[in-house]
């Protein structure tokens, strides 16, 4: 639910009332630093670039010193890669994961593409957000895992995990059903348009899956759409596939620490949940 309407209806809505108190101190749509874990590992970053069939994707990795691990791609929202989802994809490297964060407009423009992160208008990100089709999901998708596939940080022995906020929900089950023998595990965090009235609606997708998933819905999402939950856990329950469906008490775009709309205890919850996810299918 990224158009212009909803999303100027939802920070009305949603930024007094949801906001953390200490990212309204220190300036409304500030990065908030995110709690790290006391058992955290250290990490080393990198800017990458990546060979797709359509280019050259500008993307973050970030994994344990250490060892290999379990690779994990991020999709972010619409306002694209940005501080705040390097600082969400290096937690995530903390808690033991070699993860990938991309740039998923590097046919149009190089990162930043949201010239504000997100405080940018909605209106000068559209654009990009319709420059992406499902053949373009699946295109880069697999040619993202397979450039994880060939870092020695990655332990292939083990599934594969990947998330998506917003835009990134649709795309994560395009990835899902795109090499479905690497993704086990696979969540959503208010993600748009996962269930369509249109033949390439991304739940028509999950016979073709063989992940977990968590799938954490905006409450404003499910109250506009309030039967898309009851399709995915049908469909899901028809493939024979684990997924925790639920339904968070906050707003679309809940969970990057720069939204306006951010909301720290259910953005922390959401993220434990993820974690569980991992360590249960990722092992």
């Amino acid at each position: 639910m990224c158009d212009q309407d909803h999303f100027e209806d939802d920070l009305k809505k949603y930024s007094r009332r949801d906001f953390h108190a200490f990212a309204a101190a220190a300036g409304v749509g500030a990065a908030m630093m995110l709690p790290r874990a006391a058992d955290a590992a250290e990490v080393s970053e990198n800017d990458v670039t990546i060979e797709t069939p359509d280019g050259q994707c500008d993307a973050f990795f970030v994994t344990p010193t250490d060892g290999t691990h379990a690779a994990v791609l991020i999709w972010p929202d619409i306002f694209g890669l940005r501080p705040a989802f390097r600082q969400m994809g290096k937690r995530l490297a903390e808690s033991g994961y070699s993860v990938l964060v991309v740039n998923p407009f590097y046919r149009t423009q190089k990162a930043p593409t949201a010239t504000k992160g997100a405080n940018t208008p909605i209106t000068d990100v559209i654009p990009l957000a319709r420059s992406l089709d499902a053949n373009k999901n699946k295109v880069d998708a697999k040619a993202f895992i397979a450039w994880l596939d060939q870092q020695p940080q990655v332990d292939k022995k083990k599934k594969m995990g990947t998330t998506g906020y917003c835009m990134g929900g649709p795309i994560v089950m395009r990835t899902a059903a795109a090499v479905p023998d690497r993704v086990g595990a696979a969540a959503t965090f208010h993600g748009g348009g996962l269930v369509t009235d249109k033949p390439d609606s991304p739940h028509l997708l999950i016979p073709e899956m063989k992940a977990q998933f968590l799938i954490a819905i905006a409450e404003n999402d499910d109250q506009r759409d309030p039967e898309s939950k009851t399709t995915l856990k049908s469909s899901f329950g028809d493939a024979d596939l684990s997924a925790e469906i639920e339904v968070y008490p906050a707003g679309h775009g809940w969970c990057p620490p720069d939204t306006k709309v951010y909301n720290q205890e259910q953005s922390e919850k959401a993220w434990k949940r993820m974690l569980v996810l991992f360590q249960n299918a990722l092992a």
